[in-house]
């Protein structure tokens, strides 16, 4: 049984992290947020301790770390606004635990080369929560493009991905693009790693539309030519899904065979824990692509003379 900390645990995503952690067989210690509505924390681990001060809960921290190897902190779980992602995986490494982080892992990619060092100099490792790359029907199509090998021209691919946001998402952190990276890194880098993972490196990224509440653009893949776009906005909602009361629509066609998202896009957080601990897991290396890719999506000026464009630009 290893022992874990939470860091931003009134957040969105935490409470797939507390299952995870739960349904691993692991016990969470500590926990902390400057909000101070986690009574989930009731359903999960009632006996953690919690802080909303991040100066008190390192100080909890550092006190178990100099007890016993049954005492310590063995993995720190990082659900924080994604500008503070680095410095809490730092934190986490400092305290010689091993960091669990969300995405993106960071915001800027210069920042990964610091997080390979102090992996190298506390013996701990970073781990970044990939989990696409961990669902069942994304690795049997990877396995049959890995099959397919090659040969032939590059496959037609049309990512879409809308979900709903209501103002309270431009008011908060994740309206910033300093702080959250904008659309393209808050709800894009998900499928990016995901593209980059399936199709191979980038050779050509073009942006045609990249705004507030939307951003697409179009993606030279070693195997494929994406056609991609996200959006924030209700109002892009396609008709069926509004029918059906969904707040979200995400769907990437194939040589236009398409394969929705909507309704398996579930939780699959426990199965990169158990990946983790079973000595897997992936790390700085495997998040560097899609950040980079982010990174020059966000520094690239639209263009809509360049490249095909995805049908809802």
């Amino acid at each position: 049984m290893a022992n874990f900390a939470l860091i931003g645990v009134g957040g969105y995503v935490a409470p797939r992290h507390l299952e995870a952690i739960r349904d691993t067989g692991n016990q969470l210690l500590a926990t902390v947020d400057p909000n101070d509505s986690v009574g989930i924390l009731d359903r999960y681990f009632p006996q953690t301790r919690f802080f909303n001060e991040i100066e008190r809960f390192d100080r909890y921290m550092e006190k178990l770390r100099r007890r016993s190897e049954e005492e310590r902190i063995h993995y720190v779980t990082v659900c924080s606004p994604n500008y503070l992602h680095d410095a809490h995986v730092r934190l986490a490494l400092r305290l010689k635990a091993h960091a669990i982080c969300e995405k993106p892992l960071v915001v800027n990619p210069w920042n990964l080369d610091q997080l390979l060092e102090l992996e190298q100099e506390f013996g701990r490792r970073v781990y970044n929560v990939l989990q696409l790359r961990v669902h069942p029907s994304l690795i049997a199509l990877r396995d049959k493009i890995r099959a397919e090998g090659e040969s032939g021209p590059k496959r037609e691919v049309v990512l879409t991905y809308i979900t709903r946001r209501g103002p309270w998402y431009h008011i908060s952190w994740k309206g910033s693009e300093a702080k959250s990276g904008g659309i393209v890194m808050n709800i894009g880098i998900h499928f990016f790693d995901m593209l980059i993972w399936l199709f191979g490196d980038v050779e050509r990224s073009i942006v045609h539309l990249r705004t507030q509440e939307r951003a697409a653009g179009l993606l030279e893949l070693n195997g494929a030519r994406v056609r991609w776009f996200l959006s924030t906005s209700g109002r892009d909602l396609p008709e069926a899904a509004v029918k059906e009361g969904k707040p979200a629509y995400r769907s990437i066609a194939i040589d236009g065979e398409e394969i929705e998202f909507s309704n398996v896009f579930t939780s699959l957080h426990t199965r990169v824990y158990e990946d983790i601990l079973a000595g897997g897991g992936f790390g700085v290396e495997d998040a560097r692509p899609s950040i980079e890719l982010v990174y020059r999506i966000r520094n690239s000026q639209p263009d809509l003379s360049m490249g095909a464009r995805h049908p809802m630009v």
